[in-house]
């Protein structure tokens, strides 16, 4: 693959892709490991300049005229959440991961799959399969079965990878596809926020990545000491996005973190199970 590259993890099971700035982690059961990975890898060959060859209009806000299959999913994803600010980049990760997953789905055979974006994770699970992840934030697990709609889960929130305008520790989104999930993630990660206290320090995105999709736009870069009554009453700002979302079909569901309370809508992730502490976050 011209500048992507592939190679096993140390256990001989998952797969690594790396181009750039994507890095993958693909599993695939046993029967179906090989061919499935080798669609993935074909699929993931190109995929970057596929994506940055219509960059600036996906650094954009609606409207979108978008060529390429993942841009877009991308827009298709950000699109019901309108007239909220959000361009198609607040579902790249998940789009991308469910673009090599769809790749990985024709292997004969393939039965349980997953492609982990940076912890964007897309999921294939064939009836009487079912897989559980681990949920950041809250050291807790969530079970995915077969019979539920959600095949994605994301997670958002001012400590991630990516910059955020609100102040949750992490919020994670179940949905129908992984970059529906990163989109939803991202708002409601937004949305927990104490506007003007503070203990809240924001730059403008623009000063931390000039070519951020979110211009000028204050993103969070640290948060300082919150009483517990502050941090409920941010929580409860994102837990109403949340609920909305969930009401509107948007999303299965959600779990939001901050200064160690949570807040959840939707009964996958109100449920989900505390891990040991010294157990591992992994799918």
């Amino acid at each position: 693959m011209t500048g992507a590259q592939a190679a096993y993890l140390a256990d001989r099971v998952r797969l690594h892709l790396n181009h750039g700035p994507i890095d993958l982690i693909l599993w695939a059961n046993q029967a179906a490991r090989r061919e499935a990975y080798e669609r993935a890898a074909a699929r993931f060959s190109g995929l970057l300049e596929e994506l940055v060859a219509e960059l600036p209009e996906l650094r954009s806000p609606a409207p979108w005229d978008l060529k390429g299959p993942i841009a877009r999913r991308m827009a298709a994803a950000v699109a019901p959440f309108a007239p909220v600010f959000i361009t198609p980049m607040a579902a790249v990760a998940g789009a991308v991961a469910d673009a090599v997953l769809a790749a990985m789905a024709g292997a004969p055979g393939l039965s349980k799959a997953h492609v982990n974006n940076g912890g964007d994770i897309a999921f294939h699970l064939t009836p009487g399969e079912a897989v559980t992840a681990a949920v950041a934030g809250a050291r807790a697990r969530v079970t995915l079965a077969a019979g539920q709609p959600e095949r994605g889960l994301a997670t958002s929130g001012w400590r991630g990878r990516s910059h955020s305008l609100g102040i949750a520790d992490a919020v994670t989104v179940l949905a129908r596809t992984a970059a529906e999930a990163d989109a939803a993630a991202t708002l409601i990660a937004n949305a927990v926020d104490l506007p003007g206290h503070p203990a809240v320090i924001r730059q403008p995105a623009c000063a931390l990545a000039p070519d951020s999709d979110l211009g000028d736009r204050l993103v969070t870069v640290d948060v300082g000491p919150l009483t517990r009554e502050e941090a409920a009453a941010a929580l409860d700002r994102g837990l109403a996005t949340a609920r909305d979302f969930h009401r509107r079909g948007l999303i299965g569901a959600a779990l939001l973190s901050l200064s160690g309370q949570s807040r959840s809508t939707g009964a996958a992730l109100a449920s989900c199970q505390r891990e040991p502490a010294d157990e591992p976050e992994h799918v």
